[in-house]
């Protein structure tokens, strides 16, 4: 994991604090009705007026992968993730509406400088939302509750001296004292900040092997439960990028970039008024 420098770390945090406002507005505005290229779009334009670049627009897994088309990762009900925003797809009242979203920030100008060089490149943030559009079944808004509350376990879990496998048992302990929940297995949060997606994996379980990562001062990661009302498993859709239930169930997914600090964490991509949100 790239430890990031002070100066990085100064830019990870006001990119970070961007990309939470955008989020907050892209939810209050996001209802039944709209379509999910809508909700794309307002994403893009707010990004770009604020200095920044979408950092999923584009992307490629494999230089012999499609690039990614849109701006947002535009999931809805049994989509998990990776979602491709679209004109035809209605949001409709019941659904479950997931927006993650990627910033580098910032863009276009010669920002730091130092005595061996210069660099015009952005920093990366990453953080994800679940939405229920109009009402939704008590099940469902049980299942975004706990995803939800299983971030946060993850965030305190980050503190330097811990280990990586720490914050996956500490989210996989808290979801099954919940109920019955399946949480994906075949996709992770990861490390963050000079690209989309860095090391280390970050499971949402326990994994024995990442007790040798330790959290130290200056590493960036993002956490992002992903956790279904059904099972584990997960499949691509016919458009070769949307990520879905096996079984049909439904899902939900948050996230947050955080930087580890000398005593503890500071989550940099929190939504103005976070606390205070609905579910």
């Amino acid at each position: 994991m790239l430890i990031k420098q002070p100066y990085e770390i100064k830019q990870l945090i006001a990119g970070g604090h961007i990309i939470g406002e955008i989020l907050g507005k892209l939810a209050k505005m996001t209802k039944a009705g709209m379509t999910t290229w809508e909700v794309d779009k307002a994403a893009e334009e707010m990004i770009i007026k604020a200095g920044g670049k979408p950092s999923f627009k584009g992307y490629m897994s494999h230089h012999y992968d499609p690039p990614f088309p849109t701006t947002i990762c535009a999931s809805r009900n049994h989509e998990l993730v990776h979602g491709i925003a679209k004109k035809e797809t209605i949001l409709q009242n019941g659904d479950v509406f997931s927006i993650d979203i990627g910033m580098e920030y910032p863009i276009g100008k010669s920002k730091i400088q130092n005595s061996k060089s210069q660099t015009t490149r952005g920093w990366f943030t990453d953080t994800a939302i679940t939405l229920a559009i109009g009402e939704i079944d008590q099940k469902v808004r049980e299942l975004m509750r706990v995803t939800r509350q299983a971030l946060e376990v993850g965030i305190k879990a980050v503190k330097p001296g811990h280990s990586v496998a720490e914050i996956g048992k500490a989210i996989e302990t808290y979801v099954k004292s919940q109920g019955k929940y399946g949480i994906i297995r075949d996709l992770v949060g990861h490390g963050v900040g000079h690209e989309v997606h860095e090391e280390p994996r970050v499971p949402n379980y326990y994994d024995k092997s990442l007790e040798k990562f330790i959290l130290k001062p200056g590493m960036v990661i993002a956490i992002e439960p992903m956790i279904s009302l059904g099972g584990e498993e997960v499949e691509t859709g016919p458009d070769g990028w949307t990520i879905e239930m096996s079984d049909g169930s439904t899902c939900a997914h948050f996230e947050h970039t955080i930087v580890v600090t000398r005593f503890g964490r500071e989550v940099v991509t929190r939504r103005p008024n976070e606390k205070s949100e609905k579910i």
